[in-house]
């Protein structure tokens, strides 16, 4: 009887207005984040799109992989900077105070950045990474001499994938050399080896039908920027001529 009547004077304590309240605002809260993150969405996509409009002197894979890198950095932006405020405004409508909560913040911040600082530079290098367009993901870079496939361009990192398969991960503030090996066009060297007997002028003469050959073909053709160049002789080696284009 006695536990009865303590439930009774817990429940009669609460405040159920300010309960309904409270649940209300924090529903409303939810759903004004679910809205705002489709108006972020809906804004990215068209910023996507405006960025796909070839640029000038630039090929349409290009501007594609600038645009996807872009929007993709931006995303994970606004979703960290719209979750964040939405957690505090849930925590003071429960109740919490929040002003401690920044006050805190700012000065765990300034102590984290202090013994941060590397992570304060990768971010830096990163930002100036995307700004300048210096790398996009689908390039093939060479980044502290290890060469692969851009997967990732990330503020704090860039990732590459070898050959082999293996994945490295660059901090950014860490990348000392970046050679981007096709940015805006790549172009392939090749060294022919001939025997000592053949007529290089013939060689060269067969290899420049080979190359005119690849420009008309309907499939090869529309990935060639323009006809082959051919250097002429570029080594005597051991047992062949070696021609260089």
């Amino acid at each position: 009887m006695e536990f009865t009547q303590s439930i009774g004077q817990y429940l009669a304590s609460i405040s159920w207005d300010s309960i309904i309240g409270s649940s209300l605002r924090i529903l409303l809260i939810i759903i004004l984040l679910w809205f705002v993150m489709r108006f972020v969405k809906v804004m990215l996509g068209r910023l996507e799109k405006r960025l796909l409009l070839v640029a000038e002197g630039e090929p349409p894979s290009e501007t594609q992989k600038r645009a996807e890198t872009i929007v993709r950095l931006l995303r994970q932006a606004a979703i960290i900077m719209l979750w964040l405020t939405g957690a505090l405004m849930i925590l003071r409508e429960i109740g919490v105070e929040i002003g401690p909560i920044l006050a805190s913040a700012g000065i765990v911040g300034l102590a984290i950045g202090f013994g941060a600082q590397n992570l304060v530079r990768d971010v830096i290098a990163g930002f100036f990474f995307i700004i300048e367009n210096q790398v996009r993901v689908g390039d093939v870079a060479i980044v502290n001499g290890t060469g692969g496939l851009v997967e990732a361009v990330n503020f704090r990192t860039i990732v590459l994938r070898d050959l082999s398969g293996v994945v490295h991960v660059f901090p950014n503030g860490t990348i000392n050399t970046l050679s981007n090996m096709t940015l805006d066009w790549s172009g392939y060297v090749f060294d022919i080896g001939v025997a000592y007997k053949e007529d290089v002028d013939e060689v060269m003469t067969v290899m420049k039908e080979v190359g005119q050959g690849m420009l008309d073909d309907e499939y090869f053709g529309s990935l060639l920027l323009e006809e082959m160049e051919i250097f002429g002789v570029n080594a005597f080696a051991d047992s062949a001529v070696e021609i260089k284009g």
